[in-house]
């Protein structure tokens, strides 16, 4: 419970922080086109109409900031949405700031002798462009599903698993859809048409309570493949985002999850193993809870999923093909990838922070600068020489604000897994 309670500290500290530099920057940034919308028409009509609804918007971020989120009771799907209309206005603003400094630095040296410069223009339309990009990432990304496919090769996959298909999903966060199963319904049905042999999910189902999962139960119930649906959990499946009045609320909310999972026909491992079977050969899918690199607590335990002793028959350096399912990628590189030989880490958490570039395969995301392995496969030999792999799976829902950008779209990933050294 002490280490809950440090994290909800350190959590609640940051967006006070990132409140208050943001309302300086907007108070700035609205001041500044105040300035320069009065200089630039006649009247005083349009420059009012813009102060006064600049001051709604800082109200607005103010309300957001004092709002109990954490409370038991209350809801954030509108806080997202309220946030998000502020984010893409603003930064739809900075757009225009940039390119009128621009155009004031040119008339400066001389290159435009009137007040009237295209840079005001070109910046107006970059800004309308900005806008489109963010509610775009609204109207159309969010539900634009990508299937990636990815092949697995293994000398010490066993010879009945040559062509065996996984399907991971990941980071479905079905509270931001508040009740609306549309999406989620549209994503079972393109998971269940790739007819995998065994479905994967890596943790972050809810946002903050149990209860989010209610309307959505009987449609990822409808989620099938012959070898089931294996899950671990994610951050946010913990109740840890809400400030509970009894901490036995929060046990009770862990232990309906769970009831949950199981009632949608979902193997939960937490912190344990399976064996898939086909014929007289097997393989190993290995699940922890989540192993969290601060503010998230640790509750992942692989020893107690499969133990690092030689002494046992099944353990972490066994030399048999190994899949682990763990919800944050920096599990794999600060511990899996160094210290066990499993062939194959799947990990979700990153969202690729919804936003993301992709030219021609070169593929760019801000979430780099928190995640050395921030999505797509990577691959490290461990301290034995033995190669391990990860994949990060830049999830398929969407949580604090209610939008995927550019190239971040839904993901759900095939995995054929196949055998080399014939």
């Amino acid at each position: 419970m002490e280490v809950w309670n440090e994290t909800s500290l350190y959590t609640m500290r940051i967006p006070l922080v990132l409140a208050l530099v943001s309302l300086v920057i907007s108070v700035l940034a609205d001041i500044y086109i105040w300035n320069d919308l009065r200089k630039s028409t006649r009247g005083r009509l349009w420059s009012n109409i813009y102060g006064i609804s600049s001051v709604i918007c800082w109200l607005t971020l103010i309300a957001l900031v004092c709002w109990p989120k954490r409370a038991e009771d209350s809801g954030i799907i509108w806080l997202m949405w309220m946030l998000y209309a502020y984010l893409s206005i603003y930064f739809a603003k900075l757009v225009y700031i940039i390119f009128s400094l621009l155009g004031r630095l040119i008339r400066i040296m001389g290159r435009f002798k009137t007040r009237s410069h295209p840079s005001r223009w070109v910046g107006l339309l970059a800004a309308l462009a900005c806008l489109a990009v963010m509610w775009g990432g609204v109207v159309y990304t969010r539900r634009a599903i990508d299937v990636e496919e990815v092949t697995i090769k293994s000398p010490r996959l066993p010879e009945e698993f040559d062509g065996y298909r996984i399907v991971q999903i990941s980071d479905l966060h079905v509270g931001t859809w508040g009740n609306d199963t549309t999406f989620i319904s549209a994503l079972v049905d393109s998971v269940n048409a790739l007819r995998p042999d065994l479905i994967v999910f890596t943790g972050d189902i809810v946002n903050r309570k149990t209860e989010e999962i209610f309307p959505f139960m009987n449609t990822l119930a409808r989620l099938k493949a012959p070898d089931g649906v294996l899950s671990v959990l994610g951050n946010h499946d913990y109740g840890d985002y809400v400030d509970w009045k009894d901490p036995s609320e929060r046990t009770e909310n862990n232990r309906r999850l769970a009831s949950c999972q199981k009632g949608m026909g979902w193997d939960l491992l937490n912190n344990t193993r399976r064996f898939i079977k086909r014929g007289t050969d097997s393989i190993t899918v290995v699940g922890v809870e989540n192993w969290g690199d601060p503010p998230f607590p640790v509750y992942g335990d692989l020893e107690a999923a499969l133990s690092s002793s030689r002494d046992s028959l099944h353990h972490q350096n066994d030399g048999h093909f190994k899949i682990l399912l763990s919800h944050n990628p920096e599990h794999w590189n600060r511990v899996v990838s160094k210290t066990t030989d499993f062939d194959l880490t799947l990990s979700g958490h990153t969202h690729a922070m919804q936003m993301m570039i992709d030219l021609g395969g070169w593929k760019w995301s801000p979430a780099k600068y928190r995640y050395e392995q921030w999505g797509g496969l990577y691959e490290r030999l461990n301290d034995a020489g033995q190669p391990t792999r990860l994949y990060v799976n830049i999830g398929g829902g969407e949580v604090g604000m209610p939008s995927r950008l550019m190239a971040a779209k839904p993901e759900i990933t095939l995995f054929t897994l196949r055998k080399t050294g014939k």
